[in-house]
């Protein structure tokens, strides 16, 4: 299979996910999370969804494992919506990049700010 092909059904997973966990699925324990990317298998067998989530480890810990027990759900409607021969199998997976580049922003900024504290002296 294509990889051009393989990038669009990651991408149309990917929408089709971020709008079934917010219209669809009403499990309590999801807090707010964003569906960051979806990497699928060359045989479409299997799909990992990372996602990212707002809130504490706590929260992360209880949203990301809510998200597992409604993969069958998600799955199901997912097979509803779209058109492939096999629903992969989905897994959820937190997704740190953001939280990573926001504390490296962070770090940049503080250096920075050091420095013109620095050229003031």
């Amino acid at each position: 299979m294509s990889s051009q092909r393989i990038e669009k059904i990651q991408e149309l997973i990917k929408v089709e996910i971020s709008d079934i966990v917010r219209r669809e699925v009403k499990h309590p324990g999801i807090g707010f999370i964003t569906i960051t990317s979806v990497e699928v298998s060359s045989d479409l067998h299997y799909a990992k969804v990372f996602v990212s989530i707002f809130g504490d480890e706590k929260e992360k810990d209880r949203s990301l494992a809510a998200l597992q027990s409604a993969a069958g759900f998600i799955r199901g409607a997912l097979g509803r919506r779209v058109r492939l021969r096999y629903i992969p199998e989905l897994t959820f997976k937190l997704d740190t990049s953001i939280e990573y580049g926001d504390k490296i922003q962070r770090l940049l900024k503080q250096v920075n700010e050091e420095r013109h504290e620095d050229a003031k002296e």
